[in-house]
């Protein structure tokens, strides 16, 4: 395998690497799309759906820590899949998992200045276009353009100041979690949550459909493998327990936000978290603090992901499947410059759509990200059986039946994409962004000759395709 992991800066320690996939996981859906969820199943629905999605995640997730301590190079799943399954398989999985990562960036753009307004009322000005029904400002556009440049910065310089603002982001996101479990103790009311189920099975599905697009995050983790400076079991460890801390925190807003407020009340609210906090304290303050939690969470997901994505462009890139530019790395920062600048250009893009962009992206990088998983457990489940005296630094307990279970779990979570399910992708939004990106990934694919998989996979296919220029 050709391995460039030597190029990276190996910074990263224990609690930067819980930080990271923590924080990617924790974003900014659980305080807008909050209302939705309760609406559709109920406080114990929804959080019912938390629990499932997060025991679907973890068999994954288990699958992901086997793999990023036997191969702990940049890019994660684009490895994985190539020793597995070949180039076409690790071309499918990096591809798919883009655009989730493109989507959550992009989905974080436009949910910087929606946040804000909640703090300041008034800041929406310059009426520019409306889509599907929302009006779209010049002054909420400029905020998430600025942000995006502000974080593609972040990144662009290294990646240990990316590293340290993810953890003190995070540690204030724990914090108003204390605030929102200790309201919910003081203010909560038990009338709120009922009926704590509605919508029977389909407003379960309803909530279940986001769980990949809300859980997205772990995978950031074998991404950066490259910078980390621990030893690989331990990073499989914390992925593992990145994903539980991830499902408790799901189910602990759904239910706090429950007790805040009805759900009538909550489905009304544009920001509903902050305003069933607020109910909780009996103070608007409260509100406030939730929100600028809400914005930690959001600016965490977002560094998470401009780190995994970009470090999945430019394994993409070192392979040959992606033009070159992608895969310069920075002589001074060390880190991969140019895919930085490619992903921020795009998150800068979606502020112009306005809020619509936050369910059309949530749902088209979900299907992406569950198939991404469903290609890397299939390389797990191949590696296992053909590969069985491979090094395995952290070895998953009863490996096989996890895989199959996980494989299983995947398969039933990417049907509820499908047409004819209950939370089907939606048209003439969702569905085109999903073609398009993968009519241009055909033509990318259809260049890249047969190579059977294998350790030496990446290295046969860059001969090859530098053989061609």
């Amino acid at each position: 395998m050709s391995d460039t992991s030597q190029s990276f800066a190996k910074v990263l320690g224990r609690g930067d690497v819980l930080a990271l996939g923590f924080g990617a996981m924790i974003g900014f859906g659980w305080i807008v799309l909050v209302g939705d969820f309760i609406g559709a199943a109920g406080p114990g629905g929804a959080a019912a759906a938390f629990v499932i999605g997060g025991v679907i995640m973890a068999f994954v997730g288990l699958t992901y820590a086997e793999l990023v301590s036997a191969m702990p190079h940049a890019g994660g799943e684009h490895h994985y899949a190539m020793r597995a399954v070949g180039p076409h398989g690790a071309f499918v999985a990096s591809w798919a998992m883009v655009l989730g990562y493109v989507s959550v960036v992009a989905f974080e753009a436009v949910a910087v200045p929606q946040t804000l307004v909640y703090l300041f009322p008034d800041m929406a000005a310059g009426h520019l276009w409306t889509v599907a029904g929302y009006d779209v400002y010049a002054s909420l556009v400029a905020t998430g353009v600025v942000a995006a440049a502000v974080m593609t910065f972040v990144n662009y310089v290294g990646i240990k100041p990316a590293a340290v603002f993810q953890t003190v982001a995070v540690l204030f996101l724990v914090c108003v979690g204390a605030v929102m479990l200790t309201g919910s103790f003081a203010g909560g009311s038990a009338a709120n949550m009922e009926p704590l189920f509605t919508g029977g099975v389909p407003g379960v599905f309803v909530v279940l459909v986001a769980v990949p697009f809300l859980f997205v995050g772990f995978d950031v983790i074998p991404q950066s493998a490259s910078e980390v400076r621990i030893p690989h079991r331990l990073v499989g460890a914390l992925l593992v327990v990145s994903v539980l801390c991830a499902t408790a925190w799901y189910v602990m807003v759904m239910l706090t936000a429950g007790a805040g407020l009805p759900a009538a009340d909550l489905a009304a609210s544009e920001l509903a978290s902050a305003d069933a906090v607020a109910a909780l304290w009996n103070s608007p303050v409260m509100g406030d603090v939730l929100v600028l939690g809400g914005i930690a969470g959001l600016l965490t997901s977002w560094n998470a992901f401009l780190i995994g994505g970009s470090r999945l462009v430019y394994a993409m890139a070192a392979s040959r499947m992606l033009p070159a530019w992608f895969g310069r790395l920075h002589p001074r920062y060390r880190t991969p410059a140019n895919a930085v600048l490619f992903i921020g250009a795009l998150s800068a893009a979606a502020p112009f759509f306005g809020r619509p962009m936050l369910v059309w992206l949530t749902n088209a990088g979900g299907i992406n990200i569950v198939l991404a998983y469903l290609v890397v457990v299939v390389g797990f489940l191949v590696l296992r059986r053909r590969e069985p005296a491979m090094e395995r630094p952290f070895r998953t307990p009863a490996g096989p039946a996890v895989g199959w279970i996980a494989l299983v779990l995947s398969l039933g979570l990417f049907s509820l994409y499908l047409p004819g399910m209950p939370a089907a992708l939606g048209w003439p939004q969702e569905w085109p962004m999903v073609l398009a990106w993968w009519a241009a990934g055909a033509l990318l694919l259809w260049r890249l000759p047969r190579v059977p998989p294998g350790p030496d996979a990446e290295r046969r296919l860059i001969a090859l395709m530098d053989a061609r220029r």
